[in-house]
């Protein structure tokens, strides 16, 4: 049994927000190249400055070198000159909300350590959880001596 913290509430965005944030998430599984697996996985975070950027997992043959859809939106956000989120959401084909993979919590842990993370399932139902629950006792820029703000 989980001791993590499900939410059911939007309270971070405005009901707008949310609605197009699910909206953007469940297409952003069609983005996906998932020839192998065959599980598509769709990542939406939107900036604090409101802006809405997804990605999508890129499978490989090598299987290493795949990139989940966690990584490729915040890359890409990164990329576009935006470093701090609002709010991460995910989607699969998963009829269950899906949870972030361990690298992507760690990834997420990097750019947005308080994030809340809004994980839907194929249907739109959604539960909310924050990053500290999922990746208690974290390691982050601040253990090597960097504050997260100037890193």
């Amino acid at each position: 049994m989980s001791t993590v913290p499900i939410h059911k509430d939007h309270n971070e965005i405005s009901v707008e927000e949310f609605a197009t944030l699910k909206q953007k998430v469940l297409e952003a599984r069609d983005l996906s190249y998932s020839p192998y697996s065959k599980f598509r996985v769709g990542c939406t975070l939107i900036t604090e400055s409101g802006q809405y950027v997804s990605g999508a997992n890129i499978e490989n043959a090598s299987y290493g070198a795949c990139i989940c859809a966690e990584r490729t939106a915040i890359s890409k956000a990164l990329l576009e000159g935006n470093r701090k989120f609002k709010v991460i959401a995910i989607s699969s084909d998963s009829k269950e909300p899906i949870s972030p993979c361990g690298i992507c919590r760690q990834f997420i842990r990097e750019f947005g350590p308080n994030v809340p993370i809004y994980m839907f399932g194929a249907d739109g139902s959604f539960i909310k959880v924050f990053l500290q629950d999922l990746l208690p006792l974290s390691f982050g820029p601040e253990n090597l001596g960097v504050n997260p703000q100037d890193a």
